[in-house]
């Protein structure tokens, strides 16, 4: 039996298409397209109609000659949408790659993120010339070969430098995992933030200020984090010939191995510490102030660069003041920012009541046993660790920052501004995972998953390019052009061209970047 069959799709459109049940499944015979409306749902449901009952109206979709006199819909397509993307793929230099198939995955993806095959179904519905499956896949060893991420790479870089400061680059690290239970040489089950059990590989991105990509760089699934920041770095400098460069990371890659060698290598650097590092580095202060601080208060001081160094050997606490870092006086030691805010200090006491709560429960027996913070064992028994809560609640509010630029190079509220910035690598992150669904991966070989990789940091290079421009999330960009349409109609055996009006927002997005749209 054959039958009309509509779907959601992920965009949120509704698919109709012409399918056949056998043996109990639906098998889909022809997809007609995606509709964002009522009024192209009534179009494409009459087009199935026409198909499947021919002779019977007006309104026929398919290839072939058209009747003289008869006005017949032979295509539409999102040009508008499609116009932005590749404009903005154009002025990133993309193009230079030639490879029409991979532009086609890019910007398919920032539309619509789904698998490779199933890309050509969102080209489809965005009346977008395409190449075959085939071809789409060959793409992938391409990228490879050619090494795309390489001319990828020196793009995103001519454009942030001809836009923006290079002097400071932030770095972070996430996990991707897979749909599949066997481990290999790349794919392996390691430390996962979203405690997830899966293969996974470790992805480190390097980007500007703005979140802007520069490089991005995939590791084994239980590679240490504090492992791939080096790598990453040396790869970029010598990608770029670059000496003089500020590296921002959080508190994950704080290991003293890491910062020696970022030193070594004649790196800047500015990393969060670890609030557990507060009592020793702060020392003098809680000797002669206590535990008090006021709102925005500012400490500039030293801390010892290996873990083993006592705090005291490094700090002289009978000083009230603290020591002003100098790299060839303190040579045992690293500058060190501490930061005070009521808000942060409402949000941490806040977080150890919680914990607090949650201690005090799994000792009475309401919870299971799996030992949260400030539970410690004791003869057999479990109780509550009220030091250690004491000596938390006494950190409540700090924030630390190290780093082996010397005052006189950047001043403590800079480092710390500076530090701030890394929200913006986060982002990068979160839109690479949410609206470009970079994971889960269903790639097996290494080469694979790193023309993948290269998939999604150009597009999202495209995307972060565009937010910039606009002001808007690519989200909003996308769904604001997509259903306006630009329609090929035959009449009397001419074709004409009519497109939607332009809405005020699709205004503001032409304007904002730059791109030229004929108006009918």
């Amino acid at each position: 039996m054959v039958f009309v069959r509509k779907v959601r799709t992920a965009s949120g459109a509704t698919a109709v298409q012409i399918a056949e049940r056998r043996g109990g499944r639906d098998k889909v015979l022809e997809h007609l397209g995606s509709a964002h409306t009522e009024a192209e749902l009534t179009a494409l449901l009459e087009a199935a109609r026409v198909k499947m009952h021919p002779g019977q109206g007006e309104l026929d979709l398919s290839a072939g000659a058209v009747p003289a006199g008869q006005s017949v819909i032979t295509g539409k397509c999102s040009a508008l949408l499609w116009h932005v993307l590749t404009s903005a793929y154009a002025r990133l230099g993309f193009d230079a790659l030639g490879d029409e198939a991979f532009k086609a995955l890019v910007l398919a993806r920032i539309v619509e993120p789904t698998s490779k095959a199933d890309s050509l179904r969102v080209l489809d519905e965005l009346g977008v010339p395409h190449a075959s499956l085939r071809t789409m896949f060959r793409c992938l060893a391409r990228a490879q070969e050619r090494g795309y991420r390489d001319q990828v790479a020196a793009a995103c870089f001519a454009h942030a430098a001809g836009h923006g400061d290079l002097s400071l680059v932030l770095y972070d690290v996430t996990t991707l995992y897979f749909e599949a239970e066997q481990e290999d040489e790349l794919r392996k089950v390691g430390y996962s933030k979203e405690r997830r059990v899966d293969p996974q590989v470790v992805v480190g991105l390097l980007v500007d200020r703005a979140g802007f990509p520069l490089e991005v760089g995939c590791f084994e699934g239980d590679k240490a984090e504090t492992a791939t920041i080096l790598p990453i770095i040396e790869q970029f400098q010598q990608r770029h010939n670059l000496a003089d460069i500020v590296v921002v990371a959080d508190a994950g890659m704080l290991s003293s191995s890491n910062l020696k060698e970022l030193d070594a290598a004649g790196l800047r650097f500015i990393v969060g510490s670890r609030v557990t590092k507060a009592p020793g580095d702060l020392a003098s202060h809680f000797r002669w102030h206590g535990d008090a601080f006021t709102d925005g208060q500012i400490i500039d001081t030293i801390t010892p660069r290996v873990a083993t160094t006592k705090a005291a050997s490094v700090n002289d606490v009978t000083k009230r003041a603290e020591p002003v870092w100098d790299p060839a006086v303190h040579d045992r030691s690293w500058r060190a920012v501490w930061a005070y805010s009521v808000k942060r200090a409402a949000r941490d006491r806040a977080t150890l009541t919680l914990q607090e709560n949650r201690a005090k429960a799994v000792i009475a027996g309401e919870k299971p046993a799996r030992t949260p913070r400030f539970v410690k064992t004791v003869n057999g028994s479990t109780r509550l660790d009220e030091d250690a809560l004491t000596r938390a609640r006494s950190l409540a509010g700090l924030k630390g920052y190290v780093t082996n630029l010397p005052v006189t190079t950047m001043p403590a509220a800079e480092v710390i501004a500076s530090y701030h910035s890394l929200w913006q690598v986060e982002a990068s992150f979160r839109m690479s995972k949410t609206d470009l669904r970079a994971r889960p991966m269903f790639h097996h070989d290494r080469d694979a998953i790193e023309a993948h990789l290269t998939i999604v940091v150009t597009a999202l290079a495209v995307a972060r390019h565009l937010q910039d421009q606009t002001g808007m999330s690519i989200k909003k960009i996308v769904q604001a052009l997509r259903p306006l349409q630009q329609v090929t109609v035959v009449i009397a055996g001419h074709p004409h061209v009519a497109a939607d009006p332009l809405t005020g927002t699709a205004s503001e997005i032409l304007t904002a970047t730059g791109t030229e749209w004929p108006t009918h």
